[in-house]
């Protein structure tokens, strides 16, 4: 149908809800507005669905939601009883309609008699990667649209494992959700008969409890802890969003009593109203915390995105100024301190493992192989990183010591398998006070790496494009790099393009290879000196993201590396 037709049917609708009926009249005789709420389905896809809350097919609503949890529920009918018996554990955040969204997700699920297992509050993501394991459910869905502004929501799926689904069965989801050509007139039941059927249980501290007896065991040095418990002064905020619900119990249980937090974001808040952004990977994200940890001379600042599943944090610099890292600096931190402090120990495993997402540092690389441990990389996207761990379980052929992406996102034990912003707090209080112990800052510890491995430094650069036109404009850009390849980038030579979509790797001397990796829309070129660049549209926003990183013997130099890729990137954009 044209988007005017499909309009046309959301206007007949007599039952449609009453806030977007309302919404909808709002916005009669405007075509362009109506033509973006209607033109194309809100895009599901492998990391599930993200956009604006409101009306029409490309909006986050409740029969947007319906639609989605009636393709895992038809993905579910067609794998038999045993499967829909085991159910579909579900948790939301602090966003906008999160908790309606949850249960119009139970009622689907209950039209077709599959059980669900529903927080009774906002919980963290990797809470409910956890539940899904601990009670065998056969999936799990997550309402949250992570770092995005308030105007979002999101609904991510879950597998077996507690990882998001794997390619195979996301394609299949995927199917059976754009299948659907009315999302209108899906079945749903009410909560009153989810009930009395004994298809709705509502879960929340005892599920806590669990989850917290597991992050126990992220502490390496207990006895360090106890040491510098009353010492190490961090300051935490969860940025308005579930960190608050667990991330304090987590590190009081491992003994920490210097935490301070910030009070205005302790509280959950869907506008997120003290921050432009609710996102640790931006500087202004921590402006309350810097402004309390300067009162209070923390040594650390932490926050959590507002589902907490990432975390970033500012450590204060020798002239007492306080500067965020990025998500590969503190990757490497942890991975150096967990490496160390086990082989200072004689604790190291020989098959030791560590996991990252192409598009992240070669420095946890360095450091992984001067401890003799294994780096693997494989494709963005947290459940790659989850299949991987999964994968070594069952075949014993290796040990899973650390995951991590560049984008804030860790992983320190595999009773969680995805993102893991409680786990992470846990383990940088403790890399904190290991160097608060030794009258050093986390800044002079990641000084200490840079001087004994080199000068690793990474960027980012996020491009959005909204709308249909941005779409297109972030397909003509991925087709200009793949068919005019360039030879080099800021005058450094190319060695070899990475396209992960064809999965090849060709070398500049026209030898070629196989990728041993699933397909995806990504390129990346590495450079005749060690640098790289990569090349990726987002999964879940109006995104196309260039990734750069390089190496050098000193900062300044590795900043111009850096500098002069991002220049001759903005020149290939504007031509």
């Amino acid at each position: 149908m044209t988007w005017e037709e499909t309009y046309k049917v959301w206007e007949d609708f007599e039952p449609l809800e009453e806030t977007l009926k309302s919404e909808l009249t709002s916005m009669k005789g405007d075509s362009e507005a109506l033509e973006d709420a209607f033109y194309a389905p809100l895009e599901f896809g492998t990391a599930g669905m993200r956009g604006i809350i409101g009306v029409g097919i490309n909006r986050m609503n409740q029969y947007t939601i319906r639609q989605a949890t009636e393709g895992l529920a038809l993905f579910m009918d067609s794998l038999g009883e045993d499967t829909k018996k085991r159910g579909v554990a579900i948790a939301y955040d602090s966003r906008h309609q999160s908790p309606e969204f949850a249960m119009e997700a139970a009622k689907t699920l209950g039209a077709h008699g599959i059980p669900s297992f529903v927080f009774e509050s906002l919980r963290p993501t990797p809470e409910l990667s956890f539940a899904v394991r601990q009670l065998n459910a056969y999936a799990g869905i997550m309402i949250t649209a992570s770092h995005n502004p308030a105007a979002y929501n999101g609904y991510k799926v879950y597998g077996e494992d507690g990882g998001q689904m794997p390619p195979k069965e996301a394609d299949a989801l995927t199917t059976y959700v754009r299948s659907i050509e009315n999302n209108l007139t899906i079945d749903v039941v009410s909560e009153e008969v989810l009930k009395e059927k004994g298809l709705l249980t509502i879960i929340g501290e005892e599920m806590d409890q669990l989850y917290l007896e597991q992050v126990k065991k992220v502490t390496v040095n207990p006895d360090l802890v106890k040491r510098m418990s009353k010492k190490m002064k961090l300051v935490f905020t969860p940025l308005h969003g579930t960190g608050q619900m667990l991330g304090e119990r987590a590190l009081a249980n491992a003994g920490f009593e210097g935490i301070t937090v910030v009070p205005e974001q302790a509280v959950a808040d869907p506008e997120f109203s003290t921050v432009k952004s609710p996102n640790p990977e931006e500087p202004g994200a921590f402006e309350y915390a810097l402004r309390l940890g300067k009162e209070i001379d923390a040594d650390i600042l932490v926050a959590t995105d507002p589902d907490a599943d990432r975390l970033g944090i500012a450590v204060k610099t020798t002239v007492g100024n306080y500067e965020v890292l990025t998500g590969n600096q503190i990757a490497s931190l942890m991975l150096y301190y967990l490496l160390k402090a086990q082989k200072d120990a004689g604790a190291l495993i020989e098959d030791g493992v560590v996991l990252k997402s192409i598009v992240s540092s070669e420095l946890p690389t360095a450091i992984a192989e001067h401890f003799g441990m294994k780096m693997v990389d494989v494709l963005t996207g947290f459940k790659f990183i989850a299949e991987k761990i999964k994968q070594y379980e069952e075949d014993k052929s290796q040990t899973f010591l650390f995951g991590f992406e560049e984008s804030y996102g860790y992983l320190v034990k595999p009773f969680v398998r995805d993102k893991d912003a409680i786990q992470a707090l846990v383990l940088i209080a403790e890399v904190a006070a290991y160097y608060k112990e030794q009258d050093k800052t986390l800044y002079d510890g990641l000084q200490d790496i840079f001087h004994e491995f080199g000068h690793y430094k990474e960027k980012t650069i996020s491009i959005t494009m909204e709308g249909i036109e941005g779409s297109e404009k972030i397909k003509a850009l991925m087709a200009k790099f793949r068919n005019e390849s360039p030879r080099e980038f800021a005058g450094i030579g190319v060695e070899c393009v990475e396209d992960f979509e064809k999965r090849e790797r060709t070398y500049q001397k026209g030898m070629k290879e196989t990728i041993d990796m699933p397909s995806s829309n990504v390129l990346k070129y590495k450079m005749v000196d060690g640098s790289w660049l990569a090349i990726r549209p987002s999964g879940t926003e109006p995104k196309i993201k260039f990734y750069i990183g390089s190496y050098a013997d000193s900062a300044i130099e590795v900043k111009r590396k850096i500098d002069d890729f991002e220049a001759t990137i903005d020149i290939i954009i504007k031509n």
